[in-house]
């Protein structure tokens, strides 16, 4: 589904050190070389949902979203004027549309995990808010869920006539938890190498169908590492180097890329034992077409599709 291209670390910046030089076009040529074919750029509070649509318009194959992460969701209250606040992440959201660009609101929803960030009363009222431009624009959601499934579910509930349809992206949840998600019939699970991490989380993966299941890499973090349960299955790698040796040949230890989507899709497979690969991220791409790029004819999708993996 989404990566973060507005993070500093796509900007060659570790820990507020210039280590090299930017290199999203790097990162994209990998993607492509495996058979990505669209990417949503995320955005995760105004100023940033600026620089997705920004980086969105480099490439037709870019589209990016409008919205406030949980953890951020102060900047309404620090901006010292709430509405007008809201207002200009509805007029970029509207600019970002009528361009093309902007597929979905978010990344929104509630992470009690983080509430040094933000406290949950401040989180729950602008997850809220949000549901406004869904509804306003015909979006679909792009959700974040962390340690927070009751609130998050009874928030989904009461704002379920505003919101065609979302998908909780970065899953890391119980199995308790899954099954309240799958309970709402236009939400989808977004799966990354944080949700494949433990034993419990690929029982948790086997209990999600594939037609409700979106695949993603969340990077630069999310990355599927060798202590990972997920690992058994990942048959695909790239040379890598420190990000203080940089080559735009290999990836940077430790910074995740879109190409790795592919990783997920083996984990995926490997997991529910589905032999036939392409038919799974026929689906997978199918899923995630129908929500975030409507306008295409499936027809479309399934012709993009016979060229690789699909969408990221």
């Amino acid at each position: 589904i989404a990566v973060n291209f507005t993070d500093q670390m796509f900007k060659g910046i570790y820990n507020g050190r210039q280590c090299h030089a930017a290199d999203i076009p790097a990162v994209l040529a990998r993607a492509w070389s495996v058979g990505v074919d669209r990417i949503i750029v995320t955005g995760g509070s105004l100023q940033e949902s600026r620089e997705a649509l920004e980086i969105a318009e480099t490439d037709g194959r870019l589209f990016c979203t409008v919205g406030v992460h949980p953890t951020r969701c102060k900047e309404f209250e620090d901006s010292g004027d709430p509405e007008g606040h809201f207002q200009a992440l509805v007029s970029l959201a509207k600019e970002g549309i009528q361009k093309g660009k902007v597929v979905a609101v978010g990344e929104c929803g509630l992470d009690y995990d983080r509430l040094q960030f933000c406290p949950p009363e401040i989180q729950r009222k602008y997850f809220e808010k949000q549901f406004e431009l869904a509804e306003a624009l015909k979006l679909p959601m792009f959700l974040h869920m962390r340690a927070a499934a009751e609130d998050f579910c009874n928030i989904l509930t009461s704002q379920k006539d505003r919101f065609t349809f979302g998908v909780a992206h970065s899953f890391t949840g119980s199995a308790e938890d899954r099954d309240k998600l799958l309970s709402f019939d236009n939400l989808f699970i977004g799966i990354n190498g944080c949700s494949l991490k433990t034993t419990e989380n690929l029982e948790v993966l086997r209990g999600i169908p594939i037609e409700r299941m979106m695949i993603e890499t969340d990077s630069p973090y999310c990355d599927i590492r060798n202590t990972h349960a997920g690992m058994q299955f990942v048959k695909s790698v790239w040379p890598s180097k420190k990000k203080e040796k940089y080559d735009p040949d290999s990836t940077v230890k430790g910074r995740n890329e879109p190409c790795s989507v592919k990783q997920v899709l083996e984990v995926v497979a490997g997991c529910k034992g589905i032999h036939d690969i392409h038919q799974l991220s026929k689906t997978l791409y199918n899923n995630t077409c129908r929500i975030f790029f409507p306008h295409d004819l499936d027809a479309a999708a399934d012709a993009i599709l016979e060229k690789g993996i699909g969408s990221q």
